[in-house]
């Protein structure tokens, strides 16, 4: 009798893989880039520069993203549906070790150099690292998943309202009614259609979304032809990486608080697809971000991890093939390559991107709610768990300068919802939780709810 193959290892029809694909680019466009456009302007790049690094940058992602979803002799990598891009835990260390160091190319060589030691570091750990994973039991993975979708609503809410509360067209009407007229015809499509349309709801919300704000004049395509047919990112472009070691073990840590938000995101993904996690899983996705972030450094862009933005999707979509998240990063290779086609996708206006957004990270917290409803919340410690651990995790949302006055590596934990609230459900489970080892029947009962 043939074995079934996991949803998450069937091949889909070419076509529908490149469409679903496509979905996934999208979905992940702005924040991909958005780590080299904060960087480039704080650490005083010129416009070419900043080119550069946004072809670079999309380029190592879709690098980083097949072999996350699809493997190096199944030893790098989780073989999930999981997309990779830079993560903004690096954003403000990175600003001051260049700053530190000159700014401009000068600085991005230390940068660079910082960043290969760190993903070699965390390449190394990754295997010790992942021995934390019984420290998740049910409780701890869905309040994990919960703060992701809760921590990622306020990016779709700043794509709606745009980034500066000075600006003209700061939370304007017009953008807000775009925004939840992407979110209806999103909801409309996936109500009503069946299938491969239900499917590619998000994709043709955006695509219509994207047409309606064209006819009123709000696309602005002049970047498309301003843009260079063909960008060829090369090793070392802003010269040899250079390993200073203050430097070089601030990015250590800042990798260390990245492999905690891979853990959960990989956590989120397992259980969105039925994919029961193991420890060796979980290993392979951390070397994943080790090899990637080691691999930016050497092609002129920054510290990878598992990007939330396409948990969502995953969810709300049902399709949960590595092969289409692994063609999405053969998709960003080529904007990489291509900055004009990358250019088309950026002309996708923030407040269409904020619809979507809504339904999809809105989906990341249906899902960790779904997680939790397999703890038992009557246990004692169980809803205080839940409950203090997201607490902690809006904190840096609600009030973004509570940590200011802390000292840097407080900052550089403090500041992500999603660490500081991991680590918090980590540390009260293990505090209030009564914890009795389980049966064989208990556990098998437990693995097969997770088929």
């Amino acid at each position: 009798m043939t074995k079934a193959i996991h949803p998450v290892d069937q091949k889909l029809p070419f076509t529908r893989t490149l469409i679903y694909a496509a979905q996934h680019v999208l979905a992940m466009y702005a924040g991909a880039v958005a780590v080299p456009l904060v960087l480039a302007g704080a650490i005083g790049l010129s416009t070419e520069q900043l080119i550069y690094l946004i072809n670079a940058d999309l380029f190592t992602c879709g690098i980083a993203t097949l072999v996350q979803a699809l493997s190096i002799k199944d030893f790098i990598g989780s073989k999930l549906p999981i997309v990779q891009g830079c993560t903004f835990t690096a954003v403000t260390p990175m600003i001051i070790i260049a700053n530190t160091h000159g700014g401009g190319a000068a600085g991005l060589q230390v940068v660079y150099g910082s960043a290969i030691f760190a993903g070699i570091a965390c390449f190394v750990i990754s295997n010790y690292f992942s021995k934390m994973l019984r420290f998740f039991p049910p409780v701890v993975t869905g309040s994990v998943i919960t703060i992701i979708g809760l921590s990622l609503l306020p990016v779709a809410v700043n794509w709606i309202t745009g980034p500066n509360p000075q600006a003209a067209d700061y939370c304007s009407p017009s953008n807000i009614a775009l925004s939840l007229a992407v979110l209806a015809i999103i909801l409309f499509i996936y109500r009503t259609c069946k299938g491969f349309l239900g499917h590619i709801s998000v994709l043709l919300g955006l695509v219509i979304g994207t047409g309606i704000a064209a006819a009123f004049g709000m696309v602005d395509f002049h970047a498309v032809g301003e843009a260079a047919m063909l960008g060829v990112t090369t090793p070392f472009a802003f010269g040899l990486p250079v390993f200073e070691p203050v430097s070089c073990l601030i990015m250590t840590l800042v990798m260390l608080v990245t492999m905690a938000e891979t853990t959960g995101d990989v956590m989120a993904v397992s259980s969105i697809v039925k994919k029961p996690m193991t420890e060796e899983m979980l290993t392979k996705a951390l070397r994943a971000d080790g090899f990637s972030t080691a691999l930016g450094g050497v092609f002129n862009t920054f510290p990878y991890t598992a990007f939330a933005q396409n948990i969502g999707l995953i969810s709300m979509t049902g399709i949960r093939s590595r092969y289409i998240v692994a063609t999405s990063g053969v998709l960003l290779m080529i904007l990489g390559l291509f900055p004009k086609l990358a250019a088309v996708v950026a002309c996708i206006p923030t407040m269409v991107l904020g619809g979507a957004g809504l339904a999809m990270f809105g989906m990341v917290a249906s899902s960790g709610m779904q997680a939790l409803s397999q703890a038992d919340l009557q246990k004692k410690g169980n809803s205080m768990v839940v409950a203090i651990s997201v607490a902690v995790a809006l904190i840096p949302i609600g009030v973004p300068s509570f940590y200011s006055h802390f000292p840097q590596w407080v900052q550089l934990i403090g500041n992500s919802g999603i660490t500081i609230g991991s680590i918090m459900a980590i540390v009260l489970n293990v505090l209030l939780c009564e914890h009795k080892p389980k049966t064989a029947e208990q556990e098998q009962k437990a693995a097969l709810n997770l088929q």
